[in-house]
């Protein structure tokens, strides 16, 4: 694992990639304390059901884009790819939506972290086998947040963001 600081942006990207929905999280550090900027989802086929992968790929792909040309993270956090023995197509599948991620930041020559979940769960909520709702309380605290962050994939990109935040604990 490489942790590495923003170039030029004390923003950070977190996103939690899917095929359907990504969840993607901005956040940046104000006088020492980390904020939400914007999170959101980029649903593939902008909410049509497609089969077409090069479609979903491309849906993704344009979402991606336009939220790093919108708010100029100086890092993009993935969580890293968990995959089952009995389960490979999903695993692979779920390989080509991040590497259209990585793809999207690689072209703009951002740095991109990879954490495994259990790492995030560890940095965020103390606890790497943490329930998704531990994850979402810790994560609403820390950012004074309203309400629990929602759906579960915003909450994921706002965990990995954070959980960079906190790793490398960056100047204000």
């Amino acid at each position: 694992m490489e942790v590495s600081s923003p170039k030029s942006s004390g923003r950070i990207l977190g996103i939690d990639p899917g095929l359907q929905v990504s969840g993607y999280a901005v956040l940046e550090a104000r006088q020492g304390t980390p904020r939400a900027v914007e999170a959101g989802v980029i649903r593939s086929a902008e909410g049509r059901e497609t089969t077409d992968m090069a479609q979903r790929l491309r849906h993704l792909y344009d979402g991606i884009v336009e939220v790093l040309e919108q708010f100029q993270p100086g890092v993009v956090v993935v969580e890293q790819l968990f995959a089952h023995y009995a389960h490979p197509r999903t695993a692979i599948l779920m390989a080509h939506a991040r590497g259209v991620l990585f793809l999207a930041a690689a072209q703009r020559d951002l740095p991109l972290v990879s954490y495994n979940a259990t790492r995030i769960k560890k940095t965020i909520a103390g606890n790497g086998r943490a329930s998704k709702e531990q994850v979402q309380r810790t994560i609403q605290r820390e950012l004074g947040l309203a309400k629990l962050p929602e759906p579960p994939d915003v909450a994921d990109a706002l965990a990995a963001a954070l959980c960079h935040y906190y790793l490398v604990k960056l100047p204000v």
